[in-house]
C-alpha cells in the first residue's frame, strides 16, 4: 500500500505540474494540492504533532495486528497501517524540517476534500473494521 501511494504521489506531482487534468467537468478531477494539516485541511500548523500522533497510531497498530483473529480485521488494520504510513512519508521527507512535509493529495471530486491513495486506504479500511465489528456483534 505505501509504495501504491508513494507512487501515485510521484505521478501527480510529475502529471499535474502544470494544471489539473479534468475526468469529468465538475465532477472529478486530478488536481496537485499539499496538506499540511489533517483531513480537510484542519490543524494546517500542527504537521509535527500529527506526525507524532502518526507514529502512536502506528505502533498501535502494529501491537494490535497480530491479535487480529479474523482475515477481514487483519485487512482492515493493514489498509489503515498503510495509509498512515504513506501519509507519513510524506511529513517526514516532502519538508525543510523534522515532520514539516506536506501530504500530497490529488483525487478531487467537486463536492469532497482533495485526497490521495492513503487516505483512501484508511478510509476503507476504518469502514471495514466498523463494518466487521459490527457483523460480529450481531
Amino acid at each position: 500500500m505505501v509504495l501504491v501511494d508513494q507512487l501515485t504521489k510521484w505521478w501527480a506531482l510529475n502529471a499535474l505540474a502544470d494544471g489539473p487534468i479534468v475526468v469529468v467537468d465538475g465532477f472529478f478531477q486530478f488536481r496537485l494540492t499539499f496538506n499540511s494539516g489533517a483531513s480537510f485541511s484542519m490543524f494546517t500548523q500542527a504537521g509535527p504533532v500529527i506526525a507524532i500522533v502518526a507514529f502512536g497510531v502506528i505502533g498501535l497498530i502494529l501491537f494490535v495486528l497480530g491479535d487480529a483473529s479474523h482475515r477481514i480485521e487483519a485487512v482492515s488494520l493493514g489498509l489503515v497501517l498503510g495509509g498512515a504510513v504513506g501519509n507519513l512519508v510524506d511529513r517526514l521527507f516532502r519538508g525543510d524540517g523534522a515532520f514539516s512535509g506536506k501530504v500530497i493529495d490529488f483525487i478531487d471530486f467537486s463536492f469532497f476534500a482533495t485526497f490521495n491513495v492513503a487516505d483512501a486506504a484508511i478510509t476503507i479500511g476504518v469502514i471495514l473494521l466498523l463494518g466487521a465489528t459490527f457483523l460480529r456483534r450481531t
